[in-house]
């Protein structure tokens, strides 16, 4: 499998980005189409003592910021990194494409080359967040790429995730609910109401009900289905609270001596409490509708979360997640 990753993208690219990937090649067995500055490039996998086979390079000096405006950045830097990832998709000389660059170039970029599944109104971004229970990350959608949806694109949204979670996360009956203002049918405003009628009524989800945000990771639903608005709002709520808690208790831990010493007893502990809350050890979020697979990773990913985005995209590739989708949507 080759995947095609975007070196330039990311606020510490290009360095944790290639390491990342020649982490993810090592540990699982991928090959790489690295697109960036060849000269950064080969410099780093000189550094990092890289493997003669397996990496491809793609030369190209046009970045699109997180500051511009992604449409009219794509069409005036056509050799844009992200650009290029996504046409070694569409070209099929990669199977997956990997970038922590502008979310919006990229969402934009997946559909100007990509197209969305027939049939599909919206592709969503699905971000895993982690939940009170061991092993068990919900599945959060959408997480930041439509802002503004009707009850038909949440359904699907709904189908989507539900085959997500079954086919690539492995959970053999995942729970699906509806991000709301309480568990009742009647709860939320006319969209909220209209949705859950939909999701009630269509055998081919498994709804549970709605999920109020404090649901959202005590791991009693699998799959959350809401806009882009409210989700990427929840998720980069959910990672503030996580780096918040994290450093209370490295504040708070190492007061005094009685601190410092419980703290060398814990220490291996702590490190496990600090994986479990890290939104890195889940890779980022799949772009889901789209004709590829396309994993959206955070701008701040350093080596671990790129290789966790790597693993994401083989995982999906080797799922036939796409695949899935085409099958159940006649459903809707």
């Amino acid at each position: 499998m080759r995947i095609a990753i975007d070196v330039m993208g990311g606020d510490y690219a290009p360095e944790e980005i290639v390491l990342g990937a020649l982490q993810a090649q090592q540990q699982y067995g991928v090959e790489l189409l690295l697109v960036g500055r060849q000269d950064l490039v080969e410099t780093l996998l000189k550094k990092h003592n890289a493997p003669v086979r397996g990496i491809g390079l793609i030369d190209t000096d046009q970045v699109i910021e997180m500051g511009e405006e992604p449409v009219q950045a794509l069409r005036t830097k056509r050799r844009a990194s992200i650009n290029l990832i996504m046409e070694q998709v569409k070209q099929g000389h990669a199977q997956a494409a990997v970038t922590a660059g502008n979310t919006g170039a990229a969402m934009a970029a997946a559909l100007l080359r990509l197209r969305t599944s027939p049939g599909i109104l919206r592709p969503a971004v699905g971000a895993l967040l982690p939940t009170v229970v061991p092993r068990k990350p919900v599945l959060l959608l959408d997480a930041g790429a439509n802002v503004d949806v009707r009850p038909k694109i949440l359904e699907q949204f709904a189908l989507m995730g539900y085959l997500y979670a079954r086919h690539v996360l492995g959970v053999a009956n995942p729970r699906v609910g509806l991000l709301n203002i309480g568990e009742e049918a009647g709860k939320g405003g006319q969209q909220a109401q209209e949705t859950y009628e939909l999701l009630k009524e269509n055998p081919a989800i498994p709804f549970a009900g709605n999920c109020e945000g404090r649901d959202v990771l005590q791991g009693r639903f699998d799959v959350v289905v809401t806009d882009g608005f409210i989700g990427n709002i929840l998720l980069k709520f959910a990672e503030g609270v996580g780096l918040v808690a994290m450093q209370i208790l490295k504040e708070e831990l190492l007061q005094g001596l009685a601190g410092t010493l419980g703290t060398m007893l814990l220490r291996d502990n702590l490190q496990k409490v600090r994986q479990r809350m890290d939104y890195a050890e889940y890779g980022g979020g799949l772009l889901l509708g789209v004709n590829g697979v396309c994993i959206i990773t955070h701008g701040s990913s350093r080596a671990v979360g790129v290789a966790n985005a790597l693993r994401l995209a083989k995982e999906a590739v080797d799922n036939r997640v796409l695949d899935r989708i085409q099958e159940k949507l006649p459903s809707l």
